[in-house]
């Protein structure tokens, strides 16, 4: 089973990601809206470059956003 790697963010506009290696799954928090999204089928190495770059806010809009597909996940009240 793989596992998700969880990364709490030091960014203005990301405020955690979460990565499965296993499912190609790229969890993103946005710190303004808190709103979460998943990009699809973000390989390893798109993953370890996004965590090397200086800006993970503009690397995540200028590489990731327009080449996977992704879906605004919705969380059930409680």
């Amino acid at each position: 089973m793989a596992r998700t790697i969880k990364t709490r963010l030091d960014s203005s506009s990301l405020a955690s990601i979460a990565y499965d290696p296993k499912e190609e799954l790229l969890e993103v928090q946005f710190r303004r809206t808190k709103h979460f999204y998943d990009y699809l089928g973000v390989p390893r190495e798109t993953y370890d470059a996004l965590m090397a770059a200086d800006s993970k806010g503009a690397f995540l809009n200028q590489v990731i956003a327009p080449n996977f597909d992704h879906i605004r996940v919705e969380f059930p009240m409680d």
